[in-house]
């Protein structure tokens, strides 16, 4: 299968498990499981915006960080820009918060709910370098916008 292919049918699957769901956290946590299960991410998850900082949610991999600071690391970056980032190697990544080490690239993507208000973010972290392109930003923003409905 190809990657578009993998993320075709995650999408898939992401949506039905949306359409039947009913709560969000619990299908972000199914997300995660999807992508990760679907196309062997090392790390897959979600952070909230709460007060001023990136709160961590439902994810699938090693532990993580609990709380981001906006407008520092991938996640923090991406929030301040309000814009899909892919990182092709954390490591040298002006202010990456390491917050596993093997943790190699990235690519992370706001998450606006239906009113425009950005609500958060999908983080999502390989063991490889550069493993992140433009077909996985193009797919992953799918699923936010599947997402932002729910909100």
């Amino acid at each position: 299968m190809t990657k578009k292919d993998k993320y075709t049918a995650s999408l898939r699957e992401i949506e039905v498990r949306l359409s039947k769901g009913g709560d969000l956290i619990a299908d972000m946590g199914n997300i995660a499981a999807v992508l990760k299960k679907r196309l062997g991410f090392f790390w897959v998850g979600f952070y909230f915006l709460k007060d001023n900082k990136l709160v961590l949610g439902p994810f699938q991999g090693t532990p993580a960080c609990v709380f981001l600071p906006i407008g520092k690391g991938v996640c923090g970056t991406a929030v301040s820009k309000k814009e899909t980032l892919i990182v092709p190697d954390v490591h040298v990544f002006p202010g990456h918060i390491p917050c596993d080490p093997n943790s190699k690239s990235e690519i992370v993507v706001p998450l606006f709910d239906a009113r425009g208000v950005l609500r958060g973010v999908l983080d999502i972290d390989s063991d490889e370098i550069d493993a992140f392109d433009e077909v996985d930003k193009i797919y992953l923003e799918r699923i936010g916008e599947s997402i932002k409905k729910y909100w």
